[in-house]
């Protein structure tokens, strides 16, 4: 089996790397609640991140990987505020119009980690610390001599496994069916993994908010696909 130390691959990332400029709003968030809400993953100091003294409280955490814009992020957040929600982005831009919603809505379980998620999963979160780990529409890399940069490949996802606590859930979505179908074998064969839904898709939770990028898929007539395993208690326990 390939170790974690194997699961950096030439080229795979948590999220495509994007240059973009940020508006006046995000720009201005960045300045004001960047200190208090956001880490970037170089800067953080070596070692296991103290997740309870990063958001003030002793909570459920939920890693979000590639938040995108932050509008399903703000949204589980407000639905859950006994939760922390940690939102893993390469982005600024998502990261700033995240922001803008925190500030909005008055959200105080939500921090940002500007970085790789994959890094910092491997780096700085300690085995059995997270409660839940959520990817929604990871770059599927369509082409097929590019499917070898997916994100969600058997050492990523053993890894994911080894940081969620025994009963947390990993939960995937895609739009694109060959990747579905590559997400649900992948996880189906780690053994830390069971699927809550024996041998299938789960069905779209109804807490997931529809998003302009998922709508956008439906329009074009992707069928959006949802996968929720569980990390297995071990035996003794």
């Amino acid at each position: 089996m390939e170790t974690v130390d194997q699961v950096r691959q030439p080229g795979v990332f948590s999220h495509v790397r994007r240059s973009v400029r940020m508006t006046v709003g995000q720009q201005r968030v960045w300045e004001t609640h960047w200190p208090e809400l956001g880490r970037k993953l170089e800067d953080l100091p070596a070692g296991t991140l103290d997740l309870d003294a990063w958001f003030g409280r002793s909570a459920p955490v939920v890693l979000e990987i590639g938040s995108g814009m932050g509008e399903a992020t703000a949204q589980l957040a407000a639905a859950a505020p006994d939760v922390n929600h940690l939102a893993a982005e390469v982005y600024p831009a998502g990261l700033g119009q995240l922001m803008l919603a925190i500030e909005k809505n008055e959200l105080t379980n939500v921090r940002l980690l500007h970085g790789d998620a994959l890094d910092f999963l491997r780096d700085h979160v300690a085995p059995d610390t997270l409660d839940g780990v959520r990817i929604y529409f990871p770059d599927p890399w369509q082409k097929k001599r590019h499917n070898k940069r997916r994100l969600v490949k058997a050492p990523f996802v053993a890894l994911v496994a080894s940081r969620l606590r025994p009963g947390g859930t990993l939960h995937l979505a895609t739009d694109w069916a060959d990747y579905a179908e590559e997400m649900l074998a992948i996880c189906s064969a780690e053994p830390q993994l069971v699927n809550q839904y024996h041998d299938g898709w789960a069905p779209r939770p109804a807490w997931r908010p529809l998003t302009k990028f998922e709508s956008r898929a439906q329009v074009e007539g992707r069928v959006c696909r949802d996968l929720l395993f569980t990390k297995v208690t071990p035996s003794g326990w």
